[in-house]
Formats: structure tokens, sequence, C-alpha cells
């Protein structure tokens, strides 16, 4: 029985999880999701420094000619304390001088006799920066499951942090089946297609962050099948294509099965794409999609991409959407929850003019599309509706409503 899209998504989180780390050092770990929680060991600024080329001056001395006699760089392991009537010249980033109030930069002052003359009003602390007005020791800079950007590559580093502990990637093998496929780098017959399918899943695939393996393309036959399926069992996922409807040489279900195939689920309410499917074998999750193109593109980014962020330990593991408005009217025909592709611009979304389940073209010039309540069947110019983009990725760390139905 066809589950509806809801179900199918609260069973992948159900029953998908990644527990496997490993040790990495931060140079390499861009794009995985961190598996421990890290703290400060350190302040940071970890001392009080000058924010400014200028002079280390007390309050009292202002408006008034202080002579300067020391120069303290960055990095000077300075000892020297500033007395009233005097000031230090000091650089970006050294160190503040005991007895020092403020800083006043170089170009706010001018030369006097024997040094230089300070402005009215000076302000107690001005660019100064404190010990740990950044991050302070033992406060929270990172969580388990966030997944690591380059810009968390500098916390670390802040604190000489040289390795942490990451959840693996993703491992996915894929393989499609069909008599009448052939890989792009073979000849192809008037009665034969290429298959489109696995390298576009490949290509997603690898920029949501996973490891791919490529088995290839199988014949229509239980032998065959069984073949790829025992090759692909030592990934995280495999997600296939082709051969799950119910035609005379549909048999990757059955081929499953002799491995103690679990299903999860079995076909979703949803256009294109209801023959979807959701198992596993032993530790190994296994999706179905479609054969047509376009139909297995969507599913992908729908349950494909669920499955995915399930297995990084992304905390942030649920798909989100934008909301935009409708540039024109749109009909379709309700009944069954609907994908449309289309283009979003940062306001509105344009569903493509034309698009079929077997069509490859439509989402190279979509950068998302959306999901119509299958109560649904005309959205106005205007409407408010919810895009899930393909071009990148836009998740949540709590599960949302995806479905268009004003």
């Amino acid at each position: 029985m066809a589950v509806q899209v809801e179900e199918a998504l609260h069973l992948i989180y159900k029953h998908v999880v990644n527990k496997s780390i490993k040790i990495l050092p931060i140079e390499q770990v861009l794009g995985h999701v961190l598996a421990q929680e890290i703290e400060a060991a350190h302040n940071l600024p970890p001392y009080d420094n000058s924010a400014m080329d200028g002079y280390a001056v007390k309050i009292s001395d202002s408006g008034k000619c202080v002579q300067v006699k020391h120069t303290i760089f960055a990095g000077d392991n300075s000892n020297e304390e500033l007395a009233c009537g005097f000031a230090i010249k000091i650089m970006t980033g050294a160190r503040i001088p005991q007895g020092c109030q403020c800083i006043v930069p170089a170009e706010d002052t001018k030369e006097c006799e024997d040094g230089v003359l300070l402005p009215d009003n000076l302000v107690l602390s001005k660019h100064i920066r404190m010990c740990g007005e950044d991050i302070q020791s033992g406060s929270k800079l990172l969580s388990v499951g966030e997944r690591l950007h380059a810009h968390h590559i500098t916390l670390l580093a802040s604190q000489g942090i040289s390795h942490v502990k990451v959840y693996k990637k993703p491992r996915i093998a894929l393989f499609a089946s069909g008599n009448e496929l052939k890989m792009h780098f073979e000849n192809v017959e008037a009665y034969q297609l290429y298959n489109t399918n696995t390298p576009t899943f490949f290509s997603r695939a690898c920029e949501l962050g996973c490891e791919v393996d490529f088995i290839g393309t199988s014949l229509d036959t239980l032998q065959e099948i069984n073949l790829y399926i025992q090759s692909a069992l030592d990934s995280n996922l495999i997600i296939t294509s082709g051969g799950i409807s119910v035609g005379d040489a549909d048999f990757t279900k059955e081929a499953f099965e002799a491995f103690a195939y679990e299903n999860i689920f079995d076909k979703i309410e949803i256009k294109p794409g209801k023959p979807t499917t959701f198992g596993r074998i032993g530790n190994t999750y296994v999706l179905n999609l479609p054969g047509n193109p376009l139909a297995a593109a969507l599913n992908f980014e729908l349950f494909a991409q669920s499955i995915i962020l399930a297995l990084s330990g992304d905390s942030a593991k649920y798909l989100n959407a934008i909301h935009a408005k409708m540039k024109h009217d749109y009909r379709l025909k309700a009944g069954r929850r609907t994908l449309v592709p289309g283009f979003f611009d940062g306001e509105f979304f344009t569903p493509c003019e034309k698009f079929a389940p077997g069509m490859v073209s439509p989402l190279s010039v979509s950068n998302g599309y959306i999901m119509i309540d299958e109560a649904c069947g005309f959205l106005a110019c205007g409407s408010n509706v919810k895009v899930l983009p393909t071009r990148f990725s836009f998740n949540s760390k709590e599960q949302v409503s995806l479905v268009s139905n004003s």
C-alpha cells in the first residue's frame, strides 16, 4: 500500500542514523559533520590589545602634551608601565601596557615638544580589544551535528585545535537496470537510451558530501541484478533506478528480496514517482527510484537527500523550504501530491512551461521545485508557495511542512 509523503519522510528519519566516526586534522574536515562538542580552551583575544596603531595613554592626560619614550610592537613581551604625563607608542595587536586606559589613534594626535598632543575628552577603554571579548575560555564553540564550514575552521584554529571527531561521510552505491540503457561513453542503437539517472545521482550525491561508488548498469535479469546488489552491500545506501514497476522485465524488487531485504515502505502517493520504495539489507539502506529521468531526479531531491542528511549526522537533517510567491496563475490536476520543477528568482517561483516524468531538460533550467497539496488544483498569481531548492542546501533542525496549498 502506498504511503503519504509525510509518512515516507517519517519512516526515513525513524530508521536512518549514522554513528560511525573518525578523527581528522582540521585541514580535512571541511563539509564533514562534527561528532563532538568543542569548548574554548583559551580566551580570544588572549590579552588586552590595541585595536589601532597609536598611543597608549591615561584619561587624566586629555588635551595634554605627553612624552613618548617607548614603542610596543605586536608580539612584544613588554613589561612597560604607563605613568601620568607619558604615552607609549603602540602597534595594532600589541599587548596593552599596565596603567593604560585607552588608545589614541596616531592620526588623532599632533606633535608637540618631546611628544604628542592628545585630544580632549578621551574615552575609557577606547580602541582596546579586551581579553575574552570575542571568545571566553570554557564557552561552547561548536555542537555535535554541526556541518563544518570555513569559518568553523577559523574557530578551531583560534583555539589551537588540530584534530576533531567527525561523522564519516555517507557512502553511496549506485546502479541502474534496463536492457535499453547505455552509458554515455557507449554507442547507442535506435532502440536504446543513454543512462542519465546514474550520472545525475552520482553528481548530486557528491554535491551533498557523499563518497560515491558507481557499480554500473545492469541488464534486466535476476542474475545480473543480484551481482550488482552483492557488489554494493558494503555501502551505507544503495540507490537504483528502474525495474521497480510492474512490467514483465521489472526484476529489481525480486532481486533485493533474495538478500533478506526488509521493506520499510513500498510506493508513495506522489506524482511523479509513485513506484519509489525504501528498505534495507542489514545495515545497508536501499532506495529504489523510478526509471523516468525527471521522476527519478525529483524523488532523489526529496527522499534520497533526506536519507543522506540523516546518514550524515547533521543536526539540520530536515529539508526546509523558502517562502515565495507564484509568478503566474498555475493550474494542475488535483488528486495526488505533485512535484513541480521551476525557477525561484528571489521573490517569485515560475513553474517550467513544459515537463513530464520522462524528460531530462526541466531540472537543468530549474533551481527548485514545489510540492503541491493533493487537494489543490489552482495556484493564483501572487499566492504563497514553498520552494525546495535544488542548487543549494537549505535545511532545518526541526521538521517543517513542505507543502504548497494556497
